[in-house]
């Protein structure tokens, strides 16, 4: 999963970004993998992953991971090469959602762009450089189609899709308010990859005193969540200077100043949550003396592509997945007493997969 952490001068982005980062290698005790200057690579905290670790003492365990990418440029007139405008447009197209930090505390010492704190017009300011950015493209290929489509019935279908999505995104609508379920529609959504088809989760960035009651006294955030549900976008709430905070402490600190705070969660739980919960992933899992890992998967994927995911031949020859509940799995110490128990399932080509479903492919190729 690559999530793009995007919003305009001073609302906490970068501070959010390098605190994320930097909590998750320490969390998980796994090494902070650096692609470049602004990407880093965070493992997803799962206590299921290590229990079976500790159960088969296993020599290595791996995490999923989210890669995140702090995404510059974004200012008012970024569509037309504003700031970073093609750098920033370049590194959001290659994420699977976007994280939109909004500022929604007042602090005078810190400076906002616009002069005033307002996460509505932020949101909006962003909203609109990116559906410019998107009407570009679209123009483009509605050129290219229309040569064709009064001969091509294929064409003719694209060009009105294109039409109906340029007059959503011309009255100020991201795409990803538009639902598309017909099977050629989608693939042209896909082809054209606009920026507002993208899933949005918004960061509302909090004072600390505001991190309790999870921002439910802060009008502000109040705002952001009404906007959020309006667009089916997903919201949590956080402190971009608690999360700098405890960046810097070890898991015992951490739960200990995040307790002090009346707070259950880091910022980077609630981010993950938030986006499993958004993109609709979920994890299995497999475990062995070699490896324990985890692999995350659409909600829905069967047997036979989740197998997929650790290798195609897995996929390609399938022929059953051994399939225990981590509890279970847990509960009783080993596959064999599971297998015992009668608690470890058979499964076919059809089995849908659960998460924190632990699994043993068979195959042959």
């Amino acid at each position: 999963m690559k999530l793009g952490i995007c919003g305009l001068p001073n609302v906490g982005k970068s501070t959010l970004f390098n605190s994320l980062t930097k909590a998750g290698a320490q969390a998980a005790n796994f090494p902070f993998c650096t692609i470049d200057p602004n990407v880093g690579v965070v493992p997803v905290p799962d206590e299921r992953l290590e229990k079976l670790g500790e159960l088969y003492h296993t020599k290595k365990v791996t995490p999923a991971v989210i890669e995140f990418v702090d995404i510059a440029g974004l200012v008012k007139g970024a569509s037309k090469g504003e700031g970073l405008g093609n750098q920033f447009l370049a590194n959001i197209r290659e994420t699977d959602a976007i994280v939109h930090v909004v500022r929604c505390f007042e602090d005078s010492n810190v400076i906002h762009v616009d002069g005033s704190v307002d996460p509505i017009r932020d949101i909006e300011v962003i909203n609109l450089e990116l559906i410019f950015a998107d009407l570009e493209v679209l123009e483009r290929r509605l050129a290219k189609v229309i040569k064709t489509a009064r001969m091509d019935k294929a064409a003719a279908k694209e060009q009105a899709f294109l039409e109906k999505m340029k007059e959503v995104l011309e009255s100020g609508k991201p795409a990803r308010t538009v639902t598309v379920d017909d099977e050629d529609e989608q693939g042209y959504m896909k082809e054209i990859n606009l920026l507002t088809a993208k899933p949005v989760i918004y960061a509302a960035n909090v004072a600390e005193d505001d991190l309790a009651d999870d921002g439910a006294s802060n009008e502000m955030v109040g705002k952001v969540r009404e906007f959020a549900e309006k667009e089916g976008s997903g919201v949590f709430v956080i402190s971009a200077k608690v999360e700098e905070e405890i960046s810097e402490l070890d898991d015992d600190e951490k739960a200990e100043f995040l307790d002090a705070l009346g707070v259950k969660e880091s910022g980077l739980d609630k981010l993950i949550a938030a986006s499993y919960k958004l993109l609709g992933l979920m994890s299995f899992l497999t475990a062995g003396e070699d490896e324990c890992r985890a692999w995350t998967i659409k909600v829905g994927t069967k047997a036979p592509q989740a197998a997929g995911k650790i290798h195609t031949d897995f996929e390609r020859g399938f022929i059953k997945a051994e399939v225990v509940n981590y509890k279970d799995l847990l509960e009783l110490g080993s596959l064999a007493a599971a297998r015992e128990k009668g608690l470890v399932g058979i499964e076919g080509k059809d089995y849908v997969v659960k998460d924190g479903d632990v699994i043993l492919f068979r195959f042959n190729v």
